[in-house]
Parts: C-alpha cells; structure tokens; sequence
C-alpha cells in the first residue's frame, strides 16, 4: 500500500512544489504579457523574447525580469492610470435615470421655461 508511506513532511513537500509551480507559472504568464503590451520592442523584439522563453523558459523569464523588470512595473502604472482615467471619465458621464430627468423637467417648469402640459408630454416620455 503506497498511501502508508505518505508522510506529514511528503505533503508539506506536495504543497510547497505546488504553490512554486504556480508562482512560477504566474510570473511566467506575466512576463508573457508584459512582452506583447509593450509599445517599445519591436515585433522582432517580442519574437525574440518569446522565442526565448519557449526554448529555455527559466532562463528567458530571469533573463527579461533583469533586462526589462522596470518596464513592468512602468507598464503597470500606466495600466492602473488609464483605468482610474476611465473610472473617472465613467464617473462623471454616467446616463441619468428617469428620477434625474423629472427632477430637471420640474426644474424647468417652475423657472417657467415648460408649460404644465409639455411638463407631462415630457415626464411621460422620461417615464417610459
């Protein structure tokens, strides 16, 4: 029976292997990313690095972390800039609702710019 010779300190070895393999497939599938985002290499310069991180994976991944790390992080920032940018831009065109549209007809009819009946025609028009 192979499970008795499973020990506490095997699976302890299991786990370890296992949260490296996925570090390492993480950062592997980054540097990936990072190569194919990047406005300053050429399409040769991709190639390339991604040549070198299919045939010799370890040392191409080490190898564009020391040569390029910088611009991860560089490319990162940019990526959460352009998000917040976009949140913001979200923010503040975001469409108004029916209740911001009646709010604004009623508005308008109390300053005397809408009569009572296009006040209607248009509050049922926001409504539905």
């Amino acid at each position: 029976m192979p499970l008795a010779t499973f020990t506490f300190g095997d699976a302890v070895l299991t786990v370890l292997e296992f949260a490296f393999l996925f570090l390492w497939i993480w950062i592997a599938v980054g540097v990936v990313f990072d190569i194919f985002r990047s406005s300053d290499l050429s399409n040769w310069g991709k190639a390339l690095w991604a040549l070198f991180i299919i045939v010799v994976p370890y040392l191409g991944v080490l190898g564009y972390l020391i040569v390029r790390g910088h611009t991860m992080h560089e490319h990162q920032e940019q990526d959460r800039s352009q998000y917040e940018a976009f949140r913001q831009y979200t923010r503040t065109t975001a469409p108004t609702g029916p209740g911001e549209d009646i709010s604004k007809l009623v508005e308008l009819r109390d300053r005397g710019v809408l009569t009572d009946e296009e006040f209607e025609r248009a509050k049922a028009k926001a409504i539905g």
